[in-house]
């Protein structure tokens, strides 16, 4: 099954996803996107992997999310991705429009078939005002972009708040 959870910052949607993970009974690798440039985001990172248990595999990939989805999918695993706007923002910052057409077209093209349970966090950012800076904007309006047709690739959609899960598409947790 393909989940995929949004949340706002600090919503609850890592907590949430890493409880479906232990809930499915599989071996979960969990599949983190960030890459780490200063202090604060190093303690979040910390933090992450203090919560997850021990015996999940683990696979850092800032960029190339759906080559290593489609070489680690199998029936009998379940692969966490935390989280898909960490993975947005690196390919913005590469600044290069063609690897970012390329890499958002290959997760979702690859996304309906990949077997297992998937499941994908993301931050959702387009409930406040449009931001004033043209990156800014650029990503707002990417992550938009790609919620809405991993959305519709999805067989499962939760949105977060306070930790609660709100099912807006398909069987409740």
């Amino acid at each position: 099954m393909r989940n995929l959870i949004l949340g706002g910052a600090r919503s609850g949607k890592s907590r949430l996803a890493e409880q479906l993970a232990v809930a499915s009974g599989l071996p979960v690798t969990y599949i983190a996107t960030s890459a780490p440039q200063d202090s604060e985001m190093n303690e979040r990172v910390r933090l992450h992997r203090e919560r997850r248990p021990a015996e999940w595999g683990l696979i850092e990939e800032p960029l190339a999310l759906a080559a290593v989805l489609r070489a680690q999918a199998a029936e009998q695993r379940c692969l966490l991705v935390d989280c898909l706007t960490l993975w947005l923002t690196n390919l913005l910052m590469l600044d290069d429009p063609q690897r970012l057409t390329e890499e958002c077209d290959a997760l979702l093209d690859c996304l309906e078939q990949l077997p297992g349970t998937i499941i994908l966090v993301s931050n959702e950012t387009g409930l406040g005002v449009v931001p004033m800076g043209e990156l800014t904007r650029r990503y707002v309006d990417a992550a938009g972009l790609l919620h809405q047709a991993a959305a519709e690739r999805c067989q499962r959609v939760v949105l977060s708040v306070a930790g609660l899960p709100l099912m807006l598409k398909g069987p409740a947790l």
